[in-house]
C-alpha cells in the first residue's frame, strides 16, 4: 500500500491576524475543537463525501488532509465541494498534507534521494506542490500545511543543508502569505537537526508536526525525548506506534498503537504542560476493514490516556 493511502477509502495555533476567514463556502463552520480532540487523516478524494461521512461515523471531530492525488487539480469548485461536506458533517480539516510528487521511496537506501525539498532533482516540483496545497488550502480557510522535508543534513556545512534552508524558507514565506503555518513532519532528520532547521530558516510560522512513530521507523529519537527538543514548535500531532529498524536498509516497523515502543501518556504529558492546543491525529498505515478496526481500538485507547492526561 502507498503510505498515504487512508480510509480508502483511508494546533495549532493560528496566525490570527493573518488567516484568511471562513471558506469559500456559505455553511456555518463547525464547532471550535478543544485541545487535543482526537482526529483522523484521510485522502479525501475520490469518493469525498463516503470518506468524510466514515470520518464523522467513527466519533471524530476533525481531519488532517492528505491531497497528493489531486495535484495539478485544485480548483475552488473542487474547494466549495469539500468544505460543504466538511461542515455536512461537522468536521474540522486542521491541516493539509503533499509529499509528492513521484519518486518516493520509503527507504534508508533511495529514501535520502527521493524523499522531501532536500533532493535537487525533485525540489522544485516539490516546492511548486506544496504552494499549490497551500493556495488551496487557503480557499478552505485550514491554517496548515506539513510535508516531510526529507533526510536533512546533520553537517549544517553541507550544501543540500544550505539548499535545504532556502527551499524551506521559500514554502514557508508563500504559506505565511496565505496565512498559515508550514510544518516539518519528524521522521527523516533528528530533532536536533530539525531544531537547528528552524534556527536558519528562521520564519516565525515555520513549526514541527510530531509523527510519534516515525522517529522510531528511522531510528532518529525517542518521540519523549524528541518533545524536550522540539516542544514548543510542535502545532501537529499523528499518533502513530511502532518499533526500530532491525534491518539497516529498512524502515522499523508501523504497528497498532499501544503494541509498539511509544509512550503516548508520556509524550502527551509533556505537550499538555507545554500548552499544546491542537489535535491528536491517528494515523493507521493498513489498508481495508483492518484499518477500520484498527482505528475503532486506536481511539479507544488513546481516549483513555487523553482523559487521564486532560483530567
Amino acid at each position: 500500500m502507498h503510505r498515504r493511502e487512508f480510509i480508502g477509502l483511508a494546533s495549532a495555533a493560528t496566525l490570527a491576524t493573518q488567516l484568511p476567514a471562513a471558506g469559500m463556502h456559505d455553511n456555518p463552520s463547525p464547532t471550535p475543537l478543544k485541545p487535543m480532540d482526537l482526529g483522523l487523516l484521510i485522502a479525501p478524494f475520490p469518493d469525498q463525501e463516503e470518506r468524510i461521512r466514515r470520518v464523522h461515523e467513527l466519533g471524530f471531530t476533525n481531519c488532517f488532509l492528505s491531497l497528493d492525488g489531486y495535484l495539478n487539480h485544485f480548483t475552488p469548485n473542487l474547494a466549495n465541494e469539500l468544505g460543504d461536506l466538511l461542515n455536512k458533517f461537522g468536521l474540522v480539516a486542521t491541516t493539509v498534507e503533499v509529499v509528492g510528487p513521484q519518486p518516493l521511496v520509503w527507504d534508508f537506501l533511495r529514501g535520502p534521494s527521493t524523499i522531501g525539498l532536500i533532493p535537487p532533482a525533485t525540489r522544485s516540483a516539490r516546492i511548486d506542490a506544496l504552494r499549490q496545497v497551500s493556495d488551496f488550502a487557503k480557499l478552505l480557510g485550514i491554517p496548515q500545511v506539513q510535508t516531510h522535508c526529507g533526510f536533512i543534513p546533520e553537517n549544517p556545512a553541507d550544501p543540500l543543508y544550505v539548499e535545504g534552508v532556502q527551499a524551506i524558507r521559500t514554502v514557508a514565506q508563500h504559506c505565511r502569505e496565505n496565512g498559515q503555518y508550514f510544518l516539518m513532519e519528524t521522521g527523516q532528520e533528528t530533532p536536533t537537526t530539525m531544531s537547528r532547521m528552524i534556527r536558519d530558516v528562521a520564519m516565525p510560522n515555520l513549526a514541527v508536526g510530531l509523527d510519534t512513530a516515525n522517529l522510531i521507523l528511522y531510528g532518529k529519537a525517542n518521540p519523549v525525548d524528541a518533545v524536550d527538543i522540539l516542544g514548543p514548535h510542535i502545532r501537529s500531532i499523528h499518533a502513530k506506534d511502532g518499533r526500530w529498524p532491525t534491518d539497516p536498509d529498512k524502515l522499523g516497523q508501523e504497528v497498532l498503537i499501544g503494541t509498539g515502543l511509544v509512550d503516548f501518556r508520556q509524550v502527551f504529558t509533556k505537550l499538555h504542560r507545554l500548552g499544546y492546543s491542537g489535535a491528536v491525529t491517528i494515523e493507521r498505515e493498513t489498508s481495508g476493514p483492518q484499518q477500520i478496526e484498527d482505528v475503532r481500538q486506536e481511539k479507544i485507547y488513546l481516549e483513555r490516556i487523553l482523559r487521564e492526561v486532560l483530567a
